[in-house]
């Protein structure tokens, strides 16, 4: 069995799901009431509805170029069809959301059998800006592999933030795995190259590796992060195997921003979109996912170990569209 294979028959408890469910609730309250009133008196998807239409997925950030995309595929529907009623416009926005979520493969784990078929460990450098939920999202990982009976070692090179490091340490106590430290202003890739060393040591089957993240907007980052890679390469060869940015799904439109920071930066793998719970710009799952054409591993709905789950599209845009 491979690292990932646990994740393909790994099917969200009833728990999970309805952490799901009230983490999108903000976000589908305000956009199921708002679509009511566009349609409310209307039988058939008419321009204006569709108008109406395109304003809500904006309004959720879902992102402009996305939602051009979504109207384009509805009104070629309402013209193929000839009558669309409204009562209609459910399933059919359902349809088309999950395909665009399908074009990307969003949340495929068919990846990656590292462990399998080298005996290595499987290298994940996280990377994102301060306040994102970062190394949350690194703790809640390592708890994911961990119950599973995996041998998890994570390395903390964020050793510029105030705090960074022992807010690792201290996830790695509570998840029971060792945590890789120099402390704080130190070498960040010093610090990733004896993660990696001390992996590989013990045999591990992951390794994670914590970046920092308030170097996004400048030229230096790219730098950093090539460093982080080389000194990696110099213990396993072709690692980092994912680079999974993590993102805050609150932040709407500085999300968008933020990716396409990273990923001229360094090649992004992976995305992991956070803080769904607290917002109702839940939309921004699906935007990133198609204007980046980068597969969404991880959505956060909440506070506890569990409530970072694996992205499933068809669950999500379910869990959305439940009423």
């Amino acid at each position: 069995m491979g690292l990932f294979d646990f994740f393909k028959k790994d099917k969200e408890t009833p728990a999970q799901q309805a952490s799901l469910d009230a983490g999108l609730e903000k976000t589908k309250t305000n956009f199921f009431e708002q679509l009511s009133k566009a349609v409310v008196g209307k039988s058939t998807v008419d321009e204006s509805v569709l108008d109406d239409l395109e304003t809500l997925l904006v309004h959720a950030d879902v992102g402009i170029e996305t939602t051009v995309k979504v109207i384009d595929r509805i009104e070629g529907r309402v013209a193929r069809d000839k009558y669309v009623s409204t009562g209609e416009l459910d399933r059919i926005l359902r349809e088309e959301i999950a395909g665009l979520l399908e074009d990307n493969k969003s949340g495929s784990m068919a990846v990656l059998d590292r462990a399998g078929s080298t005996g290595q460990p499987f290298v994940i450098m996280v990377v994102g800006v301060n306040g994102v939920g970062k190394t949350t999202t690194i703790g809640k990982l390592a708890h994911r592999f961990h119950s599973a009976g995996k041998k998890v070692v994570l390395g903390a090179a964020d050793t510029f933030r105030a705090a960074a490091v022992d807010q690792l340490i201290i996830w790695g106590q509570r998840v029971g795995v060792p945590v890789v430290s120099h402390g704080m202003n130190t070498d960040p890739a010093s610090v990733a190259f004896d993660a990696v060393k001390t992996g590989v040591e013990m045999g591990a089957d992951v390794i994670i590796i914590d970046t920092a993240g308030r170097l996004h907007n400048k030229v230096n980052l790219m730098n950093e992060l090539s460093k982080i890679k080389r000194v990696m390469q110099k213990m396993i060869p072709d690692a980092p195997h994912e680079v999974l940015l993590v993102l805050d799904g609150s932040t709407g439109q500085n999300a968008f921003m933020q990716a396409k920071e990273f990923t001229k930066a360094t090649e992004v793998t992976a995305l992991a979109i956070t803080k769904l719970d607290g917002t109702a710009r839940g939309g921004v799952v699906i935007g990133i996912s198609d204007q980046f054409s980068i597969p969404v591993r991880y959505i956060g709905v909440g506070e506890k170990m569990t409530d970072l789950q694996l992205f499933d599209r068809h669950t999500f845009v379910n869990s959305l569209f439940k009423k």
